[in-house]
């Protein structure tokens, strides 16, 4: 309006029925995957830790509510900036493998399948103010921000892609 953009915000239902079948879709399906892929897990995780280096790297993220929880993901080069990085980090890293260990937060109720962006404690500082985007709902393992650039979305584009996901939460 008059050369400013106007954005809406309000609050999406979920509750009641939504909440609890995406909670138990989410857990279902994190049990499920869990099962499969454990093979590729153990594997992973093997072959991460013949190289001396630690299995997994935790991280504090803030999640439903603004509740910190930590995420664990596979540690490889790519996600510890001090290694040496070798061909099987960056094919880890590039295929998502690394977050593979975040279905236990997914099976544990902290995450979801999908959803918003897991934020830091110093991103969700640094949000607007009256802006809860990551704390409305629980983080994803994937959701928009991964499939339009993930890591290489400055704040603005990510918090603009958790908002979006938020506003348009279906079960569906």
């Amino acid at each position: 309006m008059d050369g400013l953009p106007l954005l809406r915000l309000t609050r999406p239902t979920l509750s009641g029925i939504s909440r609890l079948l995406k909670g138990l879709v989410d857990r279902t399906g994190a049990a499920v995957l869990l099962l499969l892929l454990a093979p590729l897990l153990l594997g992973l995780a093997l072959a991460l830790r013949s190289g001396g280096d630690p299995t997994l790297v935790r991280q504090t993220h803030v999640g439903h509510g603004g509740t910190p929880f930590t995420l664990p993901r596979f540690c490889s080069a790519v996600t510890v900036p001090d290694q040496h990085a070798t061909a099987m980090d960056a094919w880890i890293h590039r295929n998502g493998l690394d977050r593979l260990p975040q279905l236990f937060n997914v099976l544990g109720g902290s995450m979801s399948l999908v959803g918003p962006r897991p934020a830091r404690p110093d991103e969700v500082a640094a949000y607007p103010s009256g802006i809860l985007a990551a704390n409305v709902v629980h983080p994803g393992l994937t959701g928009l921000w991964q499939n339009n650039g993930s890591t290489n979305l400055s704040p603005e584009e990510s918090l603009r892609l958790n908002m979006r996901y938020v506003q348009h939460w279906s079960l569906a």
